[in-house]
């Protein structure tokens, strides 16, 4: 079955509007739980004369247990074998027992009633626990405090603030005045190490609980939510507010630790402004080579030194491209595409004659790679735009180079082409000494783990086929 709608309509004799209530409140049993420290099991009465329906089935994050209920989600259970549910069903009495999860081990089994909005019956809430080793003072009273979210929800749900809890959360729970009516062990310890004492009986705003704040931020997408540093602490403060007859009537707070994770955050932080200076001072190094293999152009007469100096920057560029983008960004990733087009641009100004109009084409999906992958493919590029710009359009004024890419399940198929004159007839490309070419197949082949042709079709094609696995992008 894909949802509890479904399961209900196919099995139950439920309305519409029931069915959708149910479907509505299976967002927040997580958090209720997690606060009960109890399996929620959700009954409804079955089409089937004197059969229930498991619809609902949760396992709290806060106790572990190394049984579970014989009644699985969806499955039928005979009303005999469930009395606590069928009573509570019929008449709407909250009831207390025991039932037994495994040979000889005897759990408690609290059922409550969920209504519709008329208030008729149309479900039955069990939670299945064993308080006596979950030694938790005014349990009763916390599981009046899960059942309350229950049976007081209003919708819509908001996800984020009924989100699920870690047995490290804290909760905390006060009446309509803000008064705490109970603090479980870990909000205690974590108000302990701020000096505060016994919490149950003092206000959440009197002085020896908020005196410790240093800043308070309540976090725009999540109105409930505060961030709280306390002391050496971080807290995020979540409150669920809980209302009877539209008037306040509990409140649930929910306080997680999260000061190692802002340290983790800050030193990554810390970790990736360094990263990014140093590529900026790379991309600098780069470039003031470049600038010196210039000087030095123009200070040889001979044309194969200009030449070779020529394109001895236009390589260095190409690697300064990559660093100039991961100077600009946090992620130690490239967008192949926009890394070509700047290889392009900074080919077209040292290599391009003035009259030669060259347009550019670019199509196909982006592809995001590590910088050290990124690296290697710019080289690549560099390599080939040059060739075809060198050689692709003698005796032209004007041309295209394009790239064209296609993302498949399993590699990267990237098609660098110009509308020149082509391959000549006796090019071969294992047998080329060209340096370019023999750097172009080094790094496809060996550092990129992929394959490399040339073709004619009308122009040249540079077809690279790199497998995903490799190229580590996305």
């Amino acid at each position: 079955m894909n949802s509890i709608i479904d399961m209900c309509h196919m099995m139950t004799t439920l309305s519409v509007v029931q069915m959708d209530i149910l479907d509505k409140l299976h967002s927040v049993y997580p958090i209720v739980a997690d606060i009960a420290h109890a399996q929620l099991t959700v009954y409804v009465k079955s089409s089937e004369v004197k059969n229930l329906l498991v619809i609902s089935q949760i396992k709290p994050n806060t106790n572990f247990s190394q049984y579970r209920a014989n009644n699985k989600l969806e499955s039928q259970v005979r009303i005999a074998e469930e009395p606590l549910v069928w009573h509570t069903l019929s008449t709407g009495e909250t009831l207390q027992g025991k039932r037994e999860w495994a040979w000889g081990l005897m759990m408690d089994m609290y059922t409550y009633p969920i209504y519709d909005y008329y208030g008729k019956i149309i479900a039955c809430v069990s939670f299945e626990t064993n308080w006596k080793d979950l030694k938790i003072k005014g349990y009763n009273y916390l599981l009046e405090t899960a059942y309350a979210i229950i049976s007081n929800a209003s919708f819509p749900i908001d996800y984020e603030l009924y989100r699920s809890l870690s047995a490290s959360d804290g909760i905390v729970i006060t009446d309509k005045h803000s008064k705490i009516t109970f603090a479980n062990t870990a909000a205690r310890s974590i108000y302990k190490v701020l000096g505060v004492g016994e919490m149950v009986g003092h206000h959440m705003f009197d002085r020896e609980i908020t005196m410790h704040i240093k800043k308070e931020t309540t976090l725009v997408q999540r109105p409930h939510e505060k961030e709280l540093e306390i002391g050496n602490l971080v807290l995020i403060q979540r409150s669920i507010p809980i209302y009877e007859n539209q008037r306040l009537f509990r409140t649930v707070i929910i306080v997680s630790d999260v000061t190692e994770l802002k340290k983790k955050e800050k030193e990554l932080i810390i970790k990736s402004a360094v990263i990014q200076e140093i590529h900026h001072r790379v991309k600098n190094n780069l470039q003031t080579i470049a600038s010196l293999l210039r000087l030095q152009s123009r200070r040889t007469n001979s044309p194969e030194v200009k030449a070779a100096l020529k394109e001895s920057v236009n390589r260095i560029l190409s690697i300064s491209v990559v660093h100039e983008f991961l100077s600009q960004q946090d992620a130690e990733i490239i967008d192949v595409v926009e890394v070509a087009k700047n290889i392009l641009d900074l080919v077209m100004q040292n290599m391009l004659e003035p009259d030669f109009k060259l347009e550019t084409k670019f199509k196909g999906e982006t592809i995001i790679l590590p910088s050290e992958h990124a690296s290697s493919l710019a080289l690549v590029m560099n390599e080939l735009i040059q060739n075809s710009i060198e050689h692709g359009f003698i005796g032209c004024n004007e041309g295209v180079i394009g790239l064209n890419i296609v993302r498949e399940s399993d590699n990267y198929l990237i098609d660098l082409y110009d509308n020149g004159t082509g391959l000549p007839e006796t090019f071969q490309k294992h047998a080329s000494k060209s340096l370019g070419l023999q750097i172009v197949r080094t790094l496809i082949e060996d550092d990129l783990g992929g394959t490399f042709e040339l073709y004619s079709d009308k122009g040249t094609h540079a077809r690279i086929n790199i497998p995903r696995k490799m190229g580590g992008g996305r």
